[in-house]
């Protein structure tokens, strides 16, 4: 037994497993989406493909889609936003961030995606990636020579500027 790397807390056989193997269908956008992460997470990624709306796989390109999952590893999925997508609506928003480390970098990867229902069957439609905020400093940055701002009177490089590796 395995928890199912969606974050649902589950384990996978009673989790996005059943609806990746297709014995059984999503019934929210928020299940396809977590479904859709396992996927990439387990390299099960014919499933991704699957559950692209039909009139949108021209735009899907199968091999960038298995790279990336066969050479990320997987770190955690969290979902920031919900709306719409339930059993009885048509269209669904599902916004997450999906974390995921290739070779040395580790990216958080931060999308609104949108889903759409036909029959009983959802579908990915398209995802807007979110861009991240850029870092503001609250304070002027400390130059290695610059004062110490703890107040000693020493250099920074020569203060709390130190690694452990100079100590």
């Amino acid at each position: 037994m395995s928890a199912c790397p969606c974050g649902s807390g589950n384990e996978l056989s009673q989790c996005c497993e059943p609806y990746i193997e297709g014995t059984k269908k999503p019934s929210t956008a928020e299940a396809l989406m977590r479904s859709r992460y396992t996927a990439f997470a387990t390299g099960k990624v014919d499933y991704i493909e699957k559950t692209v709306l039909p009139e949108k796989r021209g735009e899907y390109d199968a091999k960038a889609t298995r790279d990336w999952s066969l050479n990320s590893k997987w770190n955690g999925f969290d979902i920031r936003r919900i709306e719409g997508g339930g059993e009885e609506d048509a269209k669904g928003t599902v916004e997450f961030v999906a974390t995921y480390t290739m070779g040395k970098k580790t990216t958080n990867h931060h999308e609104i995606a949108e889903f759409k229902k036909k029959g009983d069957v959802w579908y990915f439609v398209d995802g807007t990636t979110v861009a991240q905020e850029p870092f503001v400093r609250d304070t002027p940055k400390v130059g290695r020579n610059d004062p110490c701002p703890c107040g000693s009177g020493k250099k920074y490089k020569k203060c709390c500027g130190r690694t452990s590796a100079s100590e």
